[in-house]
């Protein structure tokens, strides 16, 4: 038991928490970057609230103070959406599974197959990504029309199927996964394929699943190749699609233009919702191993 007077000895100390400059810093720039991101989209959503008056005010305000939703009625009115969404889901959702597939075999064979030249070629697939889609699109245009594919929706899914960066991804992912695997399935008789289908790709799921976000979220928003490789308007996709909302010479509404690109934004929105886990998970997934 202690006594009165060392009680008394001891008087009460006050800890003051220290300000964190470092972390004051690192949130304002975090804030700053938000605002950069965000603002555009937040000025796309409420402008598309405003009538086509509105829309061109000065000073311009923000915030709409009568929300006025008739322009994504007439987004529905002036473009059959409904094919636009049907023809961008397909091809989005072609390329994204055939990405997929080639980038885990290409992938595997890179990682865990030995064959002559394997050094050489993977370094000609990785210097296809410094070649811009500009430089190649006409000969992918004059090879689409010696298939006989131009100005069909094949002509926009079978080029874009090889990716050599899910290639790139998906070996650097088989790397990291042990070797010994590979050998256990060996002693109990397994081909590589056999490997493959059982062993590894099951484990290279979290990876995969990068590979499919990243390649919907692309090719969902893509302009450049449809605008190329596509004639007809019932071979348009929603990006191309929208285009026609600008009217002749840009006169159309800005409101509806951009009601328009706020409906074109939702489909994204919610794959990234429900897939942010497994992007989470896949781009973790090499410090957990």
């Amino acid at each position: 038991m202690t006594t009165l007077s060392e009680r008394t000895a001891a008087p009460a100390t006050v800890t003051r928490r220290k300000l964190d400059w470092g972390m004051v810093a690192r949130i304002v720039l975090l804030v700053v970057a938000a605002v950069f991101i965000l603002g555009p989209v937040m000025w796309t959503l409420s402008t598309s609230l405003r009538s086509a008056a509105e829309s061109f005010q000065l000073p311009p305000q923000f915030l709409p103070l009568n929300p006025d939703f008739s322009s994504y009625g007439q987004v529905f009115k002036q473009l059959n959406m409904m094919m636009l969404v049907l023809n961008s889901a397909l091809v989005t959702g072609l390329i994204a599974v055939g990405q997929m597939i080639t980038a885990a075999l290409a992938g595997y064979a890179f990682a865990n197959l030995k064959f002559r030249g394997k050094g050489a070629l993977f370094s000609i697939v990785l210097a296809t990504m410094m070649v811009p889609a500009q430089v190649t699109i006409v000969p992918v245009f004059m090879l689409i029309r010696g298939m006989g594919l131009s100005d069909t929706l094949l002509a926009l899914i079978l080029p874009a199927i090889p990716t050599a960066f899910g290639t790139f991804l998906m070996r650097q992912y088989f790397l990291g996964l042990p070797g010994e695997l590979a050998e256990a399935a060996a002693i109990d008789g397994a081909s590589p394929w056999r490997t493959f289908r059982s062993v590894y790709a099951p484990l290279a799921m979290p990876g995969l699943a990068i590979v499919g976000i990243l390649a919907f979220n692309f090719h969902w928003n893509e302009f450049f190749r449809p605008l190329i490789l596509t004639i007809s308007e019932q071979n348009f996709t929603l990006p191309l699609g929208l285009v026609s909302l600008q009217g002749n010479l840009g006169t159309g509404s800005i409101s509806v233009v951009l009601a328009g690109v706020v409906l074109s934004m939702i489909p994204a929105l919610v794959v990234f919702i429900f897939g942010q886990r497994a992007l989470r998970d896949g781009l973790t997934a090499g410090a957990g191993k």
